[in-house]
């Protein structure tokens, strides 16, 4: 997961990094082109490739849609080691959260969830998005300061596991980890292989000590909802094959099943805006088919962010003119999206 927020009322830093005035009425909160097509719900996958594998089983497909429903959420970071000399760890964080994960797709090897947040009882931030895929021939990675390319995976790294990828609160790549889901000991858990990603919003505005974590995820379903571990590296990147480990953090959110919350405005919210979030999803895929992403703006990407959720709040449903919507999306995708020629990724040493 890349935001770890709580209500906006009780933390500054998401007023001031993801929420624009509410008198605006807007919340803000190398490979070649790839064999693939869009589903009806804007997620590109390689269908082709998919029907040709075994299905996944049974039990992995139930354990991915069980992280769907309604949630009072918890998360916790914790620095734990201290890598480099004279680091002083910081202090822990908690915060609190109700979410709603909506199912987007389900296809035999291919589930995209969408995670909602309710702020103050009628309030809707868009939150970040987890797709999970059956033996995937392919993953973007996140290779420099917001750039993320695809790299292939071949059938050894690949066969019998679930590629999932997680993007950002407007769909931008955040990270993808592949690993196989564990059912022996009665609690389904998915461990992913270790994989980089940009700093999480938790930090980007109040660190500049380090650009990049390095992390392994955990995912476990319990008879209370789900549970999600990071096993987080804080690392300075000096290119692919320099790094400097800080500090070592352990992340722990914790997904509680509620029905003491009325997630209706979040399901409204999701109803009005499918549409227009499923142009974006594409938009995003069109970029990242071509192999490589590079995001014009800041660590923080306020530009794209808060022109997208603006554009998003003008959604009204059915009445909506999709031409002018939509040049007005290819008109920030331009703005703020580059797809330069793919370079080699070069394997970036893990600390």
């Amino acid at each position: 997961m890349n935001w770890h927020p709580t209500a906006a009322s009780q933390s500054p830093s998401i007023t001031r990094s993801v929420v624009l005035p509410l008198a605006a009425g807007v919340w803000l909160a190398g490979c070649a082109h790839l064999d693939s097509t869009t589903t009806s719900h804007g997620t590109a996958v390689n269908n082709e490739a998919i029907a040709s594998k075994a299905p996944p089983p049974k039990a992995d497909r139930e354990a991915i849609l069980a992280m769907a429903g309604a949630f009072d959420v918890t998360f916790e970071f914790n620095e734990t080691v201290a890598l480099e000399p004279g680091y002083q760890a910081t202090q822990p964080k908690t915060d609190q959260a109700k979410e709603v994960v909506i199912v987007v797709d389900d296809n035999p090897g291919h589930i995209v969830l969408q995670h909602l947040l309710l702020v103050g009882g009628n309030q809707v931030i868009k939150h970040w998005r987890q797709d999970w895929i059956w033996e995937a021939s392919h993953r973007f990675e996140f290779s420099d300061e917001q750039t993320w390319e695809y790299v292939a995976l071949s059938a050894d790294q690949t066969q019998g596991q679930w590629t999932q990828c997680v993007y950002g609160v407007v769909d931008t790549p955040r990270y993808c980890g592949t690993g196989r889901w564990n059912h022996r000991y009665g609690n389904p858990t998915w461990t992913s292989d270790r994989s980089w990603r940009p700093l999480p919003r938790r930090d980007y505005s109040i660190r500049d000590d380090y650009n990049a974590l390095n992390v392994e995820n955990r995912h476990t379903v319990t008879p209370s909802g789900w549970t999600h571990e990071q096993d987080n590296t804080k690392v300075v990147r000096h290119g692919p094959q320099s790094n400097t480990p800080l500090v070592r953090e352990f992340g722990f959110n914790h997904y509680k099943a509620t029905d003491e919350v009325d997630f209706t405005p979040a399901y409204d919210y999701w109803e009005r805006t499918e549409k227009f979030w499923a142009k974006v999803r594409d938009q995003w895929q069109d970029h990242l088919d071509k192999g490589r992403v590079v995001v014009n703006t800041g660590t923080d990407g306020e530009p794209i962010i808060g022109e997208l959720f603006e554009l998003a709040q003008a959604v009204e449903g059915e009445q909506t003119d999709w031409s002018i919507k939509s040049k007005a999306l290819d008109g920030i995708f331009e703005r703020y999206v580059d797809t330069p020629q793919p370079q080699q990724v070069a394997r970036a040493t893990r600390p």
